[in-house]
């Protein structure tokens, strides 16, 4: 508990460090842009001053300075005006100085970047000053965005990061939960096996037993399936059509009866690479979330199809049915629609097909009120 406290102060310490970090970044960069500008407001003073020796200049004036200093400005727009009318530009494009209308707009963006600065060359003579951002400015004015949005990028790398860490440990957890449960499972399965051949011995009704024996197979599958999460499985040729029957058999003949079952596939066996164990979880699996949308009452239908290089299994229900938004959040960890469950069982068939059988699954249709399919689609085995 205290090491899991000190984690999280530790936490929101680098977080406020790092606030406190980018804020200085920004407000030095706010500042350096400040005192920047100030400079190019003198620098322009100074050029006015120039322009005002010029205009006033006799045959004994030292022009000297004044165009020393023309010559050093070489990169911030300037537009003299008197009277209204443009009488001089400077470090502006020729296009523009040569249209008057670009040359009135441009001037326009001039008036909003600065404030003018008006020269009294001689008594009620004046001409206004006007002048923008040097090409450096306005860099350092885009500056503080470009550094927000690297750092917002980073804090997204450094969130998907820790999620795809958080997320990896948990599925170690959960692994190591499964094959715990499956191992804690084995033991009294043991004793169950045992304890079926006592009956046996003892002349209990042998239809008894074979049930009995049904379902400590089917436990046996449950602790196989279980003890095989985190671990890569092994596949091997099987009829498609065998192996989904089986699982078929075995749910039809423990679910209520008022759910009419029918399966339909062809005669002749069709081999895919799958593990039967996972099959048989990702058929269960499908059949259970078909019967919990049906509210236990209703039609299912099994149909297998061979289709070129692929086939295909639809699982299609009677139920309420699946909004067409939700065809692709069904698969998503934690997505349910009922009160009870932790929305893992569609999300767990989704990993078997594509990531251990290299398949798909889709909801193929669906409509409010009338029922859904889903369908499975696994490529044919070419090893022969």
């Amino acid at each position: 508990m205290q090491f899991s406290e000190r984690k999280n102060t530790t936490r929101w310490f680098i977080i406020f460090a790092s606030f406190l970090i980018i804020s200085l970044i920004l407000w030095n960069t706010y500042t350096f842009f400040q005192i920047f500008k100030n400079e190019e407001r003198l620098k322009m003073n100074l050029w006015a001053k120039a322009q005002k020796t010029l205009i006033n200049a006799g045959e004994n004036t030292d022009v000297e300075l004044p165009l020393q200093i023309f010559s050093n400005n070489t990169s911030i727009p300037i537009i003299l005006t008197e009277n209204d009318s443009i009488i001089n530009t400077v470090n502006i494009d020729e296009v523009i100085v040569k249209d008057n209308a670009k040359a009135v707009a441009f001037l326009s963006d001039l008036k909003k970047e600065n404030d003018p600065i008006v020269i009294e060359y001689a008594p009620e003579k004046f001409q206004n000053l006007y002048y923008g951002n040097s090409a450096l400015l306005n860099k350092l004015k885009y500056y503080p965005v470009a550094l927000l949005l690297i750092i917002v990028l980073f804090s997204g790398l450094v969130y998907y990061f820790y999620r795809s860490t958080k997320n990896a440990t948990q599925n170690k957890l959960w692994a190591g939960m499964a094959k715990e449960t499956a191992h804690q499972i084995g033991t009294p399965l043991s004793s169950l096996i045992g304890w079926v051949e006592i009956l046996k011995s003892e002349n209990v009704d042998e239809s008894t037993t074979i049930e009995i024996e049904k379902d400590i197979d089917r436990l046996q599958t449950i602790t196989d399936r279980f003890s095989k999460i985190g671990s890569e499985p092994i596949l091997e040729k099987k009829d498609i059509v065998e192996e989904t029957l089986q699982s078929y058999n075995y749910l039809q003949s423990r679910f209520s009866k008022q759910i009419e079952f029918t399966f339909e596939g062809p005669k002749s066996p069709i081999y895919v690479m799958l593990n039967p164990t996972l099959h048989s979880w990702t058929i269960e699996n499908l059949v259970k979330n078909a019967i919990d949308a049906m509210k236990g009452r209703g039609k299912l239908a099994i149909k297998i199809e061979p289709d070129h290089d692929t086939v295909k299994i639809s699982v299609t229900d009677s139920g309420n049915g699946i909004q067409k938004s939700q065809f692709k959040s069904v698969f998503e960890p934690g997505f349910t629609t009922k009160k009870r469950g932790w929305g893992l069982g569609l999300s767990l068939t989704k990993r078997i097909v594509e990531e251990y059988h290299k398949g798909k699954i889709k909801v193929l249709n669906s409509e409010i009120g009338k029922g859904t399919t889903m369908q499975i689609s696994l490529q044919k085995s070419k090893i022969v």
